[in-house]
């Protein structure tokens, strides 16, 4: 028997980007979280998309857990009105936390940082640490040049066809809500299996 998943993890930016499209997606992507009962988990600060999608979740009534390390405190304005703020040593540290809270994984717009965690969540699904679905949100078309990317490490023979698989893009926060309603989690595991994914 299979149960829902329950928290999702979003990695954004910590800038609002020159679009008002990519505040709009984070905004629906908080409350769209808040309203399926999820909890929110993200990077922690009050500042650009990360910012808005918890202040977002928060409004709509959410539980939201910021994981930041402790050197950002500053830089990225720890947000101080989230359900929990956890303080790591390192960014090491703080996405290894993210990844075993989250039974899920939503990449919305964003910098250098979010390429890292994005990244970082993928090759740990292609060394089969995990299952968990990876949905990259490409409002705007944000991320054509990040999945091309992707799909030039297959053409280049750096990857497999089939690891393209381990990452799916959808056009709208909409359709990512949609596919993690989908989503199950197998009792007395961490990983979270779609039909799809």
């Amino acid at each position: 028997m299979s149960a829902f998943i329950s928290s999702v993890a979003v990695f954004c930016g910590s800038r609002f980007g020159n679009l008002p499209a990519y505040r709009a997606a984070a905004e629906d992507m908080g409350r769209g979280i808040a309203r399926e009962g999820w909890r929110l988990i993200y990077g922690g600060g009050y500042v650009g998309l990360m910012g808005a999608v918890a202040d977002a979740a928060i409004a709509a009534g959410g539980s939201v857990t910021g994981v930041i390390p402790d050197f950002l405190e500053s830089r990225e304005v720890m947000h101080e009105g989230v359900t929990e703020l956890v303080v790591t040593d390192s960014m090491h540290s703080r996405k290894q936390l993210m990844f075993a809270q989250a039974d899920a994984f939503a990449i919305l717009p964003g910098g250098f940082g979010t390429f890292d965690e994005m990244m970082e969540i993928i090759t740990w699904k292609q060394l089969q640490l995990h299952r968990k679905p990876i949905l990259i949100v490409d409002v705007e078309n944000w991320a054509a040049k990040v999945i091309a990317m992707l799909d030039a490490a297959v053409e280049q023979g750096f990857a497999t066809p089939g690891a393209r698989g381990l990452v799916e893009t959808v056009p709208d926060v909409e359709a990512a809500l949609a596919l993690l309603r989908a989503a199950t989690i197998t009792p007395g595991s961490s990983d979270v299996e779609t039909e799809r994914l």
